[in-house]
């Protein structure tokens, strides 16, 4: 039953042209990479990678990929990617997804993450030949009262920094569209994706812990740590990854029960303190250290955030596969490698991904 399930997965995807926005980033090469071993006819809209190294170049995700380089916030040279592609599905990934970046730019940060949002999705309801988008947002979406059980789907949009507050905007537009341009007399079917604290290999980003501890350790230099005892929803990127492309695969099927917002959060329990995170990896990789520097006038961010995915277990039947000790190692993993043969980083990253499909049960 499980080879069934990986089976019909990947026969689906053969041969299907998918666009996804943000394919030269993190989460959008890796879901890139995916795509591309199932046979997917695979197209990417993004900005060029924006530091060195990426993962975009590491792993050579551009190989096999018509790959467009361009700004979400175009609307016109978005709308002409998508018409010259003419995709059936699209994974919208392209934002901007720091936290403390969006302090330094909040108007660079709703431009992209809101106003890119809308400019997608008035783009796919103009191009008939697309059946279903997923719109990837985050956890942090969420009015995050700081609650010690997860939220759900239906809680409410919010957002106490520019980051967090354009994901719930994100979340609203795309409700709106679901709402006002599919329906009955409509072949396109819409759903967002809220992951939680994605890591993974291949991850540059500043100011991400995994990332932060990736860079000090090859350096020589302590891990510093903002928040130690911060609790967040952490999980590997392949985990959400499968989530996503499973529910394009329900959307395409034009049924109304998959057009919705769904978690894709980790198992309950799961969860790590930044500081029991990092001194975990740090094990993993057999060297490096922790410093604590708490910074009082540093931009705020939430102490506690859980998510609550108990609907995306119980009606897409899609669940967790990697401990998070696992998680981790395959992280950790990564990162060495790419340490000592970094021109071997594609064969790595395809390896990872093969042996979380065999992991794969739903």
């Amino acid at each position: 039953m499980e080879v069934l399930h990986r089976q019909r997965m990947k026969d689906f995807y053969a041969g299907q042209r998918v666009l996804v926005t943000g394919h030269t980033g993190f989460k959008g090469g890796w879901l890139c990479v995916w795509l591309k071993q199932m046979g997917a006819s695979v197209s990417g809209f993004s900005l060029a990678p924006a530091r060195t190294p990426n993962l975009f170049e590491s792993v050579q995700v551009g190989e096999g990929l018509e790959s467009h380089i361009g700004d979400i916030r175009d609307a016109g040279q978005l709308r002409g990617v998508m018409e010259q592609t003419q995709p059936t599905l699209v994974f919208h990934l392209a934002a901007q997804p720091l936290v403390r970046l969006s302090y330094a730019d909040p108007v660079g940060t709703f431009a992209t993450n809101v106003m890119g949002t809308v400019h997608l999705l008035d783009a796919v309801r103009q191009v008939p030949s697309v059946r279903g988008v997923v719109v990837v947002t985050s956890d942090k979406c969420y009015d995050n009262k700081e609650w010690l059980w997860g939220y759900r789907e239906n809680e409410a949009m919010g957002g106490a920094d520019p980051y967090s507050c354009s994901k719930g905007c994100a979340e609203l537009v795309t409700a709106a569209y679901r709402r006002s341009f599919t329906g009955a007399q409509s072949s396109l079917a819409i759903a967002s994706g809220r992951a939680g604290n994605v890591f993974g290999g291949g991850d540059w980003s500043n100011d991400r812990l995994i990332p932060d501890i990736a860079k000090a350790v090859m350096k020589g230099q302590p891990v510093i740590i903002r928040n130690p005892s911060a609790v967040r929803p952490w999980q590997h990127v392949l985990e959400p990854l499968s989530g996503y492309l499973l529910l394009g695969q329900k959307l395409f099927s034009g049924e109304s029960t998959w057009a919705d917002a769904w978690n894709f959060g980790p198992d309950p329990g799961a969860d790590l303190t930044v500081g029991e995170l990092a001194e975990t990896a740090l094990q993993r990789w057999g060297k490096g250290r922790m410093e604590i520097q708490q910074d009082p006038l540093a931009p705020h961010e939430s102490n506690l955030l859980r998510l609550d995915s108990s609907k995306a277990r119980k009606v897409l039947k899609w669940r967790p596969v990697l401990s998070l000790g696992e998680a981790i190692t395959w992280t950790v993993d990564w990162y060495r490698a790419f340490e000592r043969t970094p021109l071997l980083m594609r064969k790595v990253t395809t390896s990872q991904v093969e042996q979380y499909v065999e992991r794969l049960t739903w």
